[in-house]
């Protein structure tokens, strides 16, 4: 019997950590589509992605995971739905350091709702080592008043067993 394929997108706002999760878990040489940061994203960060990033991540033997990354600005956001055709999840992942979390959180949820209420989602939340508040429970009340019921984790994406997690949670929801 041969392996599955499966592919998930990864999604949220720039600098939540979409490349470094894919760079962090893929097993072979990802995909970047990365250039230098020309807007508000200087701000944020040097580089910013603008078509997308791509790995895979063998989860055992059998199961091959393809894993497209989006890019974050919104300017893009004709490539994501390009990216989410075949997706079978997706991964959003919130920076717990930006200044409106929620705010982001829902913009996402609104753009992909028709992908997620056809596949499953989980929520990833970054840097909250560095800034614990707001917390998942929170997350957890913000999902429930968007109508939505999905596991909420606090994640380091430069850590291949959290963004591992993530993947497999999904995958086994």
């Amino acid at each position: 019997m041969g392996h599955k394929n499966h592919k998930i997108i990864i999604t949220g706002p720039v600098g939540s950590g979409k490349t470094t999760a894919i760079h962090t878990i893929s097993d072979i040489a990802p995909v970047s589509t990365n250039e230098i940061a020309s807007d508000m994203t200087t701000s944020r960060k040097p580089v910013t992605t603008v078509a997308m990033d791509y790995g895979v991540f063998w989860m055992g033997k059998k199961d091959k995971v393809h894993i497209y990354g989006t890019p974050g600005q919104e300017r893009f956001e004709f490539m994501w739905d390009i990216l989410i055709q075949g997706g079978g999840g997706l991964v959003l992942l919130l920076d717990n350091t930006r200044p409106t979390p929620f705010k982001d959180m829902r913009f996402y949820i609104d753009s992909f709702r028709e992908f997620i209420d056809q596949t499953r989602l989980v929520v990833g939340v970054t840097q909250m080592d560095v800034k614990a508040l707001p917390n998942l429970d929170e997350y957890v009340t913000n999902l429930r008043e968007l109508d939505i019921s999905a596991p909420v984790f606090g994640v380091d994406s430069r850590k291949r067993e959290d963004v591992s997690m993530l993947i497999n949670v999904l995958l086994k929801s």
